[in-house]
């Protein structure tokens, strides 16, 4: 890992700084666009785990209804999910408020995308490994299929990543990043709205 973790983070201080200086008036309108189109929600917020698997409050931009069945469980994604959500995840407009959490430390600008805290215990021990590099807003899977990709290959990708760190890899990342933005690509998995659930490794589900 030739770069870690000086000159990542220095990296990762340098693009989420430069992002939040140029982007923070799209992202006071997004929240106002959204302020309005969810009746003042704005932010998703979710325990995820970081580096180490360590839990932190991870925040995007709402996508999503909070409409509820008469039982009192949330409506399947797809139910969910207004136009206006589709706008913002097809733009990755979702993902800028997470530029917050790379000046706090908690993620990286490029990484393995951090999951859900209940698949922690579904892992292979190597599959945990994604977790040894914090997790980042793009990453190795993001440019090479995202949610098209099956579970098993988002892993392979992401320990790929861990094996491989370094700053020609991110800038290669980076690039492939800003290429997919203006060509969105595996933004939901077939048949899906957003990324069907990990279920561990004895029954693998597509991403």
């Amino acid at each position: 890992m030739p770069y870690l973790p000086y000159g990542k983070r220095f990296l990762d201080l340098l693009l989420a700084t430069s992002a939040l200086l140029l982007l923070w008036p799209v992202m006071l309108l997004v929240a106002a666009v959204l302020w309005l189109g969810f009746g003042g929600h704005v932010l998703f917020r979710q325990q995820r785990p970081g580096l180490h698997g360590k839990p932190f409050t991870f925040c995007k931009f709402v996508t999503m209804t909070q409409a509820r069945d008469q039982h009192g469980q949330l409506l399947p994604d797809a139910q969910r999910l207004t136009p206006l959500g589709k706008f913002i995840r097809k733009t990755s407009l979702d993902e800028l408020p997470q530029l917050l959490h790379v000046l706090r430390g908690q993620m990286s600008v490029v990484g393995p995308r951090p999951l859900l805290m209940e698949y922690l215990p579904l892992y292979t021990p190597e599959q945990a490994r994604r977790h040894q590099v914090k997790p980042g807003i793009t990453g190795w899977a993001q440019v090479n299929g995202r949610n098209l990709l099956r579970w098993e290959e988002k892993f392979r990708y992401d320990l790929w990543y861990v094996e491989h760190v370094s700053l020609r890899v991110d800038a290669l990342i980076l690039w492939r990043t800003v290429k997919h933005l203006f060509r969105p690509e595996g933004i939901s998995a077939p048949g899906t709205a957003t990324m069907e659930r990990f279920t561990g490794s004895s029954n693998t589900s597509s991403s």
